[in-house]
């Protein structure tokens, strides 16, 4: 959003600049000012033509051909196209697009461990689900978080729902290498990201499963996020709508990785879950709650790490082949809430932007976030309850956790909190 307000402003500088250019040209002498000052403005207007035809570029390259487009009644066409949309686009509620991209096409075929060798690496039969899981196959069917689902429609067989990167997604990073990146590591020294979570560790972990409370945060600006995950891990969109999102990396953000399908590597399998797409609906303050399953485990059969949503949805898997250390197992789990303040080097004053619910934990249910019924996956493929669990809040003035156990929630714990306050000035 940043650089979408920078491209603003140089295009209305020029045109002021235009403006008062047939005051200067009607003069018979041109100041040296004058001409640099044009000349500056040339360069700017170069650079940014340069930058565009980078970006559509890039968009080409990942935004893959569309079997259908999706087109959520809604909204009329000319609404949509207002909103920046080409003619034969439509866009669903939540201002997405999602095109319905035909299988064998989808970004994760682009990794060059998969090219040329797709009939090796797609897992054709269903995973081995973990012993101890229970869910019932027509209750997932049924099921539907997603606004872009709202329209009534949905991608045939054979194709994958994809969330549509638009010009304006990639002016908001700061470079098109950077976007749909991260750049640090999951701890907080030294970091403008801060965390709170509850963790496990000193053991072989073959899978993670969670109910995760859906709130929508408010977020200080542009720059910051705020977004509660579960990370599975070797010990080594512009809205404020809540998203389900994935984020792999092979070495610990370090060079590999991304968000959702902006880069090769995961395969997805469903045909009505678009990752990226927004969350509905969300929980209110004292108001209803709900939340939203998720678990990512290692199939015993073919040792691809698979994620699921809700109740049984299959989404897709990222292939062994993709993974070194997690070829084999991992050796934590964390579950929690993580924000970015960008305040923190610039004002020194902490950002407002909240965590889970905005409030903290020990406001308990209905007022603050939760995950709940956490369980983790063993060597033999087994749904175990998780015992040992350990709270990390980075700030606790700012966002803080608190766990507790009973029969209907098993292991589970409050986190968050408001960011800026008395406390955490």
């Amino acid at each position: 959003m940043a650089s979408c307000f920078s491209m603003t402003r140089v295009f209305l500088a020029f045109l002021v600049v235009a403006s008062s250019l047939g005051h200067v040209f009607s003069s018979p002498l041109l100041s040296d000012s004058g001409d640099r000052q044009r000349a500056n403005h040339t360069k700017e207007i170069q650079k940014l033509k340069l930058k565009l035809r980078r970006i559509n570029a890039y968009l080409n390259k990942i935004n893959k051909p569309a079997f259908k487009t999706i087109q959520a009644s809604s909204f009329s066409a000319n609404y949509c196209a207002r909103l920046g949309f080409f003619p034969s686009a439509a866009c669903s509620p939540d201002g997405d697009v999602i095109d319905c991209v035909l299988s064998h096409l989808q970004p994760a075929f682009d990794h060059p461990a998969l090219q040329g060798q797709k009939p090796h690496f797609v897992q054709e039969d269903p995973p081995e689900r973990p012993k101890g899981y229970k869910y019932t196959e027509a209750v997932a069917e049924s099921e539907s978080f997603q606004l872009w689902a709202d329209s009534g429609e949905s991608c045939p067989e054979g194709t994958v729902p994809i969330r549509r990167t638009r010009q304006k997604d990639i002016l908001r990073a700061s470079s098109i290498t950077r976007y749909g990146r991260r750049h640090v590591r999951r701890d907080s020294t030294g970091s403008s990201h801060e965390h709170a979570v509850a963790f496990v560790k000193e053991d072989e972990y073959y899978g993670a499963k969670a109910i995760l409370n859906v709130w929508a945060p408010r977020v200080s600006n542009e720059y910051e996020f705020s977004l509660s995950q579960i990370w599975v891990s070797p010990e080594l969109y512009g809205d404020n709508s809540p998203r389900f999102f994935t984020y792999w990396t092979t070495d610990a953000y370090r060079a590999t990785g991304c968000y959702n399908l902006l880069c090769s590597g995961f395969i997805q399998t469903n045909n009505k879950v678009a990752i990226g797409a927004a969350i509905s609906p969300t929980s209110s303050y004292n108001g209803r709650q709900f939340d939203i399953g998720l678990m990512v485990w290692k199939d015993p059969k073919h040792g691809n790490w698979w994620l699921e949503l809700g109740s049984g949805i299959l989404v897709g898997y990222w292939p062994a082949i993709l993974f070194s250390h997690l070829r084999s197992h991992a050796n934590m789990i964390q579950f929690g809430g993580e924000i970015v303040n960008s305040r923190s080097s610039s004002s020194g004053l902490h950002t407002s932007t909240q965590m889970g619910s905005g409030h903290f934990a020990q406001q308990g249910f209905g007022k603050a976030a939760y995950f709940r019924n956490l369980q983790r996956v063993d060597w033999d493929n087994n749904l175990l309850p998780i015992t040992n669990l350990r709270l990390l809040a980075d700030h606790s003035n700012c966002y803080d956790t608190t766990q507790g156990r009973n029969n209907l929630w098993g292991t589970y714990f409050y986190y968050g909190g408001p960011g800026r306050n008395v406390r955490c000035p």
